[in-house]
């Protein structure tokens, strides 16, 4: 646990250094074609002020994102006992609880570290589940907290908004400059660099949301297992969850990654096909769902 917890601390600083040198370097190059000083400035400022955001306010814009409104004890006492229950057993302080109006069933965590945590839960799940596979779930997100994922994991949900936002820009920047007869050359050169920009952004945020290893969801349901005694309760929970047929109506693909199950289903379509195509292995942000059933069964033997 505490190398996973060191590794995310120092994956998290490389992701961010990583951005500024992006977002710094792709406002040289637009400085040099356009030759004005005052677009490098723009892009420091943008790599500073991302930084920053990311670091301090991801969890507040991924909450703000998915719909996701606090709760009070008294209108769900029986969840509030499950956590605090488990934050004994797991050594955690307790989170605050969010909940998500929408019937597909789904949870997950956020905050910069244990202390700022919350955790939110859809109220479907809530709807589905027992108390055991509840217990499941919940641990499950308690781990992800422990193990310091939630720092690594929300700050990404920033740095890919900022990907596609950068790409839009560039795309329309470099359109408009394309038209501008009096800078034909330099417009298409604008042009071309923005149609890179624009095809390479999706990968490049799929793959930096796949940094976020889907070990790291091996990882926590075995800890969150180990929380609960009862590997079974997660399992039964993952098996109600895959059999869903509704997709989170709020949500997007910068944040799909901090869900306990994708929000979009891939991880779910997938769930009860004899083999999976190499496409949907590589690129999907959840390993599947039968193949954490089948691990957590393992741990029963």
């Amino acid at each position: 646990m505490y190398k996973q917890i060191s590794a995310n601390v120092r994956l998290t600083w490389f992701l961010m250094s990583i951005f500024v040198l992006f977002v710094i370097g792709i406002g040289y190059v637009f400085s040099i074609l356009y030759d004005s000083t005052l677009i490098i400035l723009i892009a420091i400022f943008i790599a500073v002020f991302q930084s920053i955001t990311s670091y301090y306010y991801s969890d507040k814009i991924a909450l703000l994102t998915t719909g996701a409104k606090q709760t009070k004890r008294e209108d769900y006492l029986e969840l509030y006992r499950i956590v605090e229950n488990l934050c004994i057993a797991a050594g955690l302080p307790q989170p605050k609880i969010f909940i998500i109006q929408d019937l597909s069933p789904n949870a997950f965590a956020t905050g910069r570290d244990p202390k700022n945590a919350v955790i939110v839960v859809t109220s479907g799940l809530l709807e589905k589940l027992d108390r055991t596979e509840l217990e499941g779930v919940i641990s499950h997100e308690l781990s992800h907290i422990g193990n310091y994922d939630i720092r690594l994991m929300t700050v990404i949900v920033v740095l890919v908004g900022l990907i596609a936002l950068l790409a839009d820009w560039g795309l329309r920047i470099g359109f408009w400059s394309s038209r501008d007869n009096d800078n034909r050359d330099g417009g298409a050169w604008m042009l071309l660099i923005a149609l890179v920009l624009w095809v390479i952004a999706p990968i490049s945020a799929t793959l930096i949301q796949l940094a976020v290893s889907r070990r790291r969801e091996y990882l926590a349901d075995a800890t969150g297992a180990l929380i609960t005694r009862y590997p079974e309760g997660l399992a039964s929970a993952l098996d109600k969850i895959s059999k869903n047929k509704s997709n989170l109506k709020r949500t997007n693909r910068a944040t799909a990654h901090l869900f306990i199950a994708d929000p979009f289903g891939a991880d779910r379509k997938t769930n009860f096909a004899k083999e999976e195509s190499w496409f949907s292995i590589v690129f999907s942000t959840h390993p599947p769902i039968r193949e954490r059933i089948k691990r957590l069964k393992d741990m029963i033997k």
